[in-house]
């Protein structure tokens, strides 16, 4: 039986992670974020009514349960209580007295959004598709050990020093290398006391809250962001995030051993798109890709861009299993392939020299040199929107999903068949 759960991303993201961590959260004693920042949409549907969050881990709707910010997150305190505050005006009860933050979390501060930014548009055709939100500049002040980090807001003669140091870097970056003002510390100051007092209180020592609730027999879900495909050393580099992705990182993200990672979920789309830049090798530019983009609503929910969309790959998903080391998939949007005639898996890939690969190489230049090879399955017309049996799946859909699980190697333990909490298929309990 398991009884903590590591849920991640297993293709470039969007996979629908938030709605299945909503689901299993009721019967947790909490939920943890381990990394990624305010650059991951996490969409959640109750009885119809949308909820997109952010930073904030999916669990936050269950109105008694403690959720948990660990120090693998880069944290945006304006991003943070703009969330908040919309869950607060949404109804939701206590949420800053739920909410648990690591005080070694870094903070993602104004010079950082200005780096990032300006980055972007010094890249041209070369960009990555980042958010420019300061995710991947935070990130590298937390490597080059110069982080603002939440515990130091105790300290204001300590963050004003290190803010400093950090705006000598940047300021010149921006100025000579970009051509834009530098930022002013005065300002930074400014923003960083408007939000310390309301920051402050929810410091707390969250590796050493998750491992007593462990001791005490309490399940626990940790929430990842992102997907498999976008990690910094294992996703597509370099159109990748900031961060790992991958399960392992949930032991590092939120301090605990990884002897308290029992289960790994991975959330797979039944078919395969990205956001932003980078290779990807099933990719569809005619009427089915567009298809699938408008049956899906494939925009992202923090930034709105659309999303591509390709044939499910499976090659790509068996590069997942592995570096994640996948217990189960929970396969999504089954719903968005009703109605097609046919439907293809990529179960590998022709290399550039003629040779042949049946999962996915790393980094993009080799990715980019993949051409998929393809099976072939005939698609169902019935439908499978909100369906909550297997069993009452059309005939050609379950063996699309038990074609899935042989070429992938993984079983598939749920379905989600809607945006809705309740439109979910269980073949196998993941906490059973």
């Amino acid at each position: 039986m398991a009884q903590n759960i590591v849920v991640i991303g297993s293709q470039w993201g969007d996979e629908g992670k938030g709605k299945i961590v909503d689901w299993l959260a009721e019967q947790t004693g909490g939920v943890v974020r381990f990394q990624g920042g305010h650059n991951a949409g996490h969409t959640l549907v109750v009885g119809g009514k949308k909820t997109i969050l952010r930073l904030i881990p999916s669990g936050i709707l269950h109105e008694t349960l403690n959720c948990y910010i660990g120090s693998g997150v880069v944290l945006s305190p304006e991003a943070l209580f703009g969330e908040i505050d919309e869950l607060l005006a949404a109804g939701v009860q206590n949420v800053e007295q739920r909410l648990k933050i690591a005080p070694t979390c870094p903070l993602i501060l104004p010079y950082h959004i200005a780096l990032d930014q300006a980055r972007e548009i010094s890249r041209g055709a070369g960009k990555i598709g980042t958010t420019g939100r300061g995710i991947g500049p935070a990130y590298e002040d937390k490597v080059a050990r110069r982080s603002v980090r939440a515990g130091d807001l105790a300290d204001l003669d300590k963050v004003a020093a290190k803010v400093k140091t950090n705006l000598a870097l940047y300021n010149v970056q921006l100025q000579h290398l970009h051509g834009v003002e530098p930022v002013d510390f005065d300002e930074v100051m400014a923003k960083i006391r408007s939000f310390r007092e309301r920051l402050l209180p929810m410091l707390h020592d969250v590796a050493g809250t998750l491992y007593q609730k462990h001791q005490n027999g309490e399940r626990l879900l940790f929430e990842g962001a992102q997907g498999t495909l976008l990690d910094i050393d294992y996703g597509t580099y370099p159109f990748v995030t900031s961060s790992n992705c991958v399960a392992g990182a949930a032991s590092v993200g939120a301090g605990v051993p990884s002897q308290m990672l029992d289960y790994v979920l991975g959330i797979v789309k039944a078919y395969t798109t990205r956001v932003g830049s980078g290779p990807f090798p099933t990719e569809l530019f005619d009427d089915i890709g567009a298809g699938l983009a408008e049956r899906g609503h494939e925009f992202g929910s923090v930034t709105g861009r659309p999303r591509r969309c390709g044939w499910f790959d499976a090659a790509a998903l068996k590069r997942s299993i592995q570096i994640n080391g996948i217990t189960g998939m929970c396969i999504t949007k089954l719903d968005v392939m009703d109605g097609m005639k046919e439907v293809k898996i990529c179960t590998g890939y022709t290399l550039p020299d003629g040779s042949q690969t049946d999962i996915l190489p790393f980094g993009a230049d080799a990715v980019a040199g993949c051409t998929p090879v393809y099976e072939t399955l005939p698609g169902w017309d019935e439908p499978t929107f909100g369906v909550k049996d297997y069993q009452h799946l059309p005939e050609n859909a379950k063996r699309y999903l038990k074609r899935i699980e042989e070429v992938c190697g993984a079983p598939v333990a749920m379905i989600s068949t809607g945006p809705d909490r309740e439109e979910t298929i269980v073949v196998h309990h993941p906490f059973a």
